[in-house]
């Protein structure tokens, strides 16, 4: 079964059960260089694998970007 979730403002299919690491994993992004956003709350990136993605939700992924 999958459901339809908003990241940065796109929808996105994805399988029931997913996690934010595993959406993560999803989009090739690595979890160690973006915050995540879940219906405005921030997840904590020691709760990536522990926090499931439901139908509906709004996800935000914010990439730090270094520069000097």
């Amino acid at each position: 079964m999958e459901f339809i979730v908003t990241v940065n403002g796109a929808a996105r299919t994805v399988p029931s059960g997913c996690t934010v690491a595993h959406l993560l994993e999803i989009l090739e992004i690595d979890p160690r260089r973006v915050a995540v956003e879940r219906n405005r709350d921030v997840v904590p990136r020691q709760s990536y694998g522990a926090t499931h993605v439901e139908d509906g939700d709004q996800i935000e992924v914010v990439t730090f970007v270094g520069g000097g």
